[in-house]
């Protein structure tokens, strides 16, 4: 379940409306002991692990309902909370603001002839970069147990094995 892939994700088609896969999982989250929460949108429904059993690397399956012709076709993808995605996404644009910002200034220095001493400090966001990525992916093993709890729901309420992409 776990992969290189930040956020991993599966498609499929199903010949059942949005409504009716709805009506699926609202049957499930209503039967005693769903090992999941699940919050429903208007063609989107939120599954993560109970409130209990969460902790701050607790992955959320996002479901994404299409209606398509005569069935739905479902986008799923495995992510963190929001938080934790902020927290990520702000790292990597800090670095990158950064890295473009002393890169620019770095090499106008070194063009001119002056020393940019300033350089040295691109591979030590580069290795930043590199740190938020193994974080990630950390958060991502630790989480995993409960990926694939989400992801055996997921396959028993659609009653077929989804594989990830």
């Amino acid at each position: 379940m776990t992969s290189f892939r930040i956020r991993p994700r599966f498609r499929m088609e199903v010949e059942e409306s949005p409504k009716e896969v709805e009506a699926r999982f609202r049957k499930r989250a209503e039967a005693q002991g769903a090992p999941c929460s699940i919050v429903f949108f208007p063609q989107y429904i939120v599954l993560t692990p109970p409130v209990a059993e969460q902790q701050f690397w607790s992955p959320r399956l996002e479901v994404h309902l299409e209606e398509q012709g005569s069935g739905t076709f479902i986008r799923a993808w495995y992510g963190p909370s929001p938080h934790v995605w902020t927290f990520f996404t702000l790292g990597y644009g800090a670095i990158a603001i950064l890295m473009l910002f002393i890169g620019i200034m770095g090499f106008s220095q070194w063009s001119l002839g002056m020393n940019a001493p300033i350089l040295w400090a691109l591979p030590v966001l580069a290795g930043a970069a590199v740190f938020l990525y193994i974080m990630g992916q950390t958060g991502q093993k630790l989480g995993a147990e409960q990926t694939f709890d989400l992801h055996h729901f997921f396959e028993e309420t659609m009653n077929r094995k989804v594989p990830l992409s």
